[in-house]
């Protein structure tokens, strides 16, 4: 695989929660992190001591998830919410028209209002991608884990509210009419918000070729074999998009699997991948790329194109893409996203609610 071409070296913003939520963070910073000169996204310190645990418990879950049994996972996929609701993989096309089978997906909606839920299916009937429920793996099959997922999930949106707070500062002060409290409302009272749990699998194997270049042997049907093999280059839906740090696990030295009727064992996480360059890359709007990293005990906050209408382009979502690596065996790779969106009916500019948005966006990949 080649290495990818136009690299930087820019680092991502950091803050801490405590500083966000004091208000402290300067307009200035917060351009830094989102504007249109920026890597789109920002890197939150310092959260709730039961967060590193959480990570470690549903990233883990995640290889799990990926290994049922086809006849498992075959109930936990939703046809009729066009696969983005439960278990996905094999599904989604990518931009020269293979399906991507280098990752599994498993989707959940974890802010739940029972009000907001009921006007979501009456508003969008034929909207099932974001009004469908969401469906669980049973207890005695994966034990915990529709429990620690939506805890997860909670958690990672109340930062993200803290996050969007300070943006609102910045639109208050930067943009004409904006409305104070814009994004956090939208962040806090979404039931539209959507969670993707990520299993990357190991990509294919390696040859030398000729010119004594290293190459994937890819697949028939699947994902593209060049530097975002594990997840094509794209922009989020989103207003927000929190972002876990990335678990790789060598799944053949530790098969995931509960170990016992009800119980199941965090799996041991390698410090990291053997291939430096693995890993999620962000692209400019020059070209240039940047690795990002995420510690272990923080989340990344990303731009998405709703936060790019809403803020009228002052705060821009940045294409990204994750690249597998070219050595190091059967290792995968875990990750949690909480895309964080606002109702169906919301506007995200003059001419669309976020229905039209999402939907148009979603079913062009399908």
């Amino acid at each position: 695989m080649d290495v990818p071409g136009n690299e930087t070296a820019l680092t991502a913003i950091s803050v801490t929660l405590q500083d966000l939520e004091e208000g402290s963070v300067t307009l200035v910073t917060l351009e830094e992190a989102f504007g249109p000169d920026s890597l789109g996204l920002i890197i939150v310190n310092g959260l709730p001591s039961e967060f590193v645990a959480l990570r470690k418990r549903v990233l883990s879950l995640s290889s799990c998830v990926a290994n049922l049994p086809e006849s498992e996972l075959a109930k936990l996929e939703k046809p009729e919410a066009n696969y983005a609701v439960g278990w996905s993989c094999g599904k989604e096309t990518l931009a020269d028209g293979r399906y991507d089978t280098l990752k599994g997906s498993y989707y959940a909606q974890p802010i739940h209002d029972t009000e907001l839920e009921a006007r979501a299916k009456k508003l969008y009937p034929n909207v099932p991608e974001f009004t469908s429920e969401n469906v669980w793996p049973s207890e005695d099959v994966l034990p915990g884990f529709a429990e620690a997922f939506e805890k997860l999930c909670r958690l990672i949106v109340d930062v993200a509210a803290i996050v969007a707070r300070n943006c609102d500062r910045y639109g208050v002060e930067k943009l004409e009419g904006y409305r104070k409290g814009t994004l956090e409302d939208i962040v806090r009272g979404s039931v539209c918000t959507k969670a993707r749990l990520l299993h990357y699998f190991p990509p294919p194997a390696t040859i030398v070729n000729e010119d004594s270049q290293l190459k994937h042997v890819a697949r028939p049907d699947s994902a593209k074999a060049i530097d975002d093999d594990w997840c094509a280059s794209h922009r989020d839906l989103s207003a927000l998009t929190g972002l876990t740090s990335q678990m790789f696990v060598d799944e053949v030295t530790h098969p995931a699997h509960a170990t016992a009727p009800g119980t199941f064992t965090d799996l041991p996480e390698l410090d990291a991948h053997p291939d430096a360059k693995a890993g999620l890359w962000v692209e400019d709007r020059s070209g240039q790329r940047t690795q990002v990293h995420i510690p272990r005990d923080a989340l990344a906050f990303q731009t998405g194109e709703a936060l790019e209408l809403i803020t009228r382009g002052s705060f821009k979502a940045v294409p990204h893409f994750v690249r597998g690596g070219i050595s190091g065996g059967r290792i995968a790779r875990n990750t949690l996203a909480v895309f964080t969106q606002p109702n169906l009916w919301e506007m995200v500019d003059e001419k669309q609610d976020f229905a039209t948005l999402g939907q148009f966006n979603l079913r062009k990949k399908l």
